[in-house]
């Protein structure tokens, strides 16, 4: 009898009801507790920003395709070494157009990284932190920004996402500061929550969403008053045309002033100061 009483204690203590609601990981997964982890997402960066003393950030949307010159010029040689196998082969002269393409952009890593060394020399002397560099946490020129503010010892932070395959954050975020999404509405809000600047280097689907959302926000006038500041004026306009939206009467002439463009880190950095010193005269 004793034998079965020990074993009807183990089942009650390993039973899934007998775990405490907050550590219990199945229960919080389910869809009806879908609102307190998104309440979750919501406060952990929050809390963790303001013990680190961050007040405010610049935030560096980009390509995770865009890598350094020096990865991105093995890259066009494989794909053409690649090709000699098969001259032929369409879909690998396609692989080596687009690698000459990344190549010709690769430069944007290096502009990435001297931005974000440039705006956190200038703004991380004391505490409270201002204008400190946020990134999506991946590769690509977010980690051009992260190694930025990483190799003149600043913080620098990093909002991953949880995706289908597998995305690790970039080694250069703040340890510290190095967070996990898995709903991008969350992460969103937080890279627009305490934001004084967009910069926005040249990329895909993921900035052009991240792009127009802010463009949205700051023209029905949902946040701060911010600059955007797209880096590559040839590339954007022919990506987007905006100046047809505006013939069209689909936005109005003034939206076109929500964001400039820009070609170097001190052009951007310029742009950046020049705003703030605007607003607040």
């Amino acid at each position: 009898m004793s034998d079965e009483r020990e074993r009807m204690l183990e089942r009650l203590l390993h039973s899934p009801s007998y775990r405490v609601a907050y550590k219990d990981v199945d229960f919080l997964s389910g869809p009806e507790l879908r609102a307190v982890r998104m309440e979750l997402e919501l406060l952990k960066p929050e809390f963790t920003l303001r013990e680190q003393h961050i007040r405010s950030t610049v935030v560096v949307f980009g390509s995770t395709r865009i890598v350094e010159p020096a990865v991105a010029h093995k890259r066009l040689e494989l794909a053409r070494l690649q090709l000699a196998d098969t001259p032929d082969d369409r879909r690998r002269q396609r692989a080596v157009a687009r690698a000459e393409r990344l190549v010709a952009k690769s430069h944007y890593y290096e502009t990435a990284r001297r931005f974000a060394e440039l705006v956190s020399k200038s703004c991380q002397r004391e505490e409270p932190h201002d204008y400190v560099v946020v990134t999506g946490g991946g590769p690509g020129i977010m980690e051009a920004a992260n190694r930025g503010a990483h190799c003149c010892g600043a913080k620098s932070i990093g909002l991953n996402i949880r995706l289908p395959h597998e995305q690790a954050p970039n080694p250069f975020i703040s340890p510290e500061l190095c967070f996990q999404f898995h709903y991008f509405a969350l992460r969103k809000f937080h890279f627009i929550l305490r934001a004084k600047a967009l910069v926005v280097f040249p990329g895909g689907f993921g900035t052009l969403d991240e792009l127009f959302d802010a463009l949205t926000l700051r023209q029905t006038g949902r946040m701060q008053e911010i600059p955007i500041i797209m880096f590559g004026r040839e590339y954007w306009r022919r990506v987007i045309d905006f100046e047809h939206l505006a013939d069209e009467g689909t936005i109005d002439d003034a939206d076109l002033d929500l964001f400039r463009y820009a070609e170097t880190a001190e052009e951007a950095w310029t742009m950046i100061q020049g705003f703030h010193r605007r607003h607040l005269a």
